[in-house]
């Protein structure tokens, strides 16, 4: 299986982003797409077609849980890897992701310096990469 390069991260908080893109595309050679919203995150993702999906999980209006179920009715993301990063990790049930994909949770705040490689580590233990 090739190595999962392309991210999608749906995040509402902008610092989040800031840090995200420094430690995944600029420090992790990871190409990257952000977007600020479930809605955002439904128009761009099928043209950007990405490895795995990073997404919030609390986000105003569409969470990080509805998001990933239209993204799911995506026909080149059915398939495509989730992994939510969240603060309310607890919230979480393993009922709410069942058959969505959905291969880990980063708990926020999260260790920057070690972000790529978390996410590396869920994918290889998922079998995605």
């Amino acid at each position: 299986m090739a190595v999962a390069r392309r991210i999608l991260q749906v995040e509402d908080d902008e610092d989040i982003l800031f840090i995200a893109r420094m430690v995944l595309a600029d420090l992790g050679g990871y190409d990257l797409m952000q977007c600020a919203s479930g809605p955002e995150a439904l128009e761009k993702a099928e043209s950007f077609a990405p490895d795995v999906l990073l997404l919030d999980y609390m986000m105003p209006g569409m969470n990080g849980l509805s998001t990933l179920t239209a993204l799911r009715d995506i026909h080149n993301i059915a398939a495509v890897p989730a992994i939510f990063m969240t603060a309310k990790s607890l919230e979480l049930s393993p009922e709410d992701v069942t058959g969505l994909g959905v291969i880990g949770v980063i708990t926020k705040p999260f260790d920057p310096v070690t972000l790529p490689d978390e996410i590396a580590r869920l994918l290889a233990r998922a079998g995605h990469a």
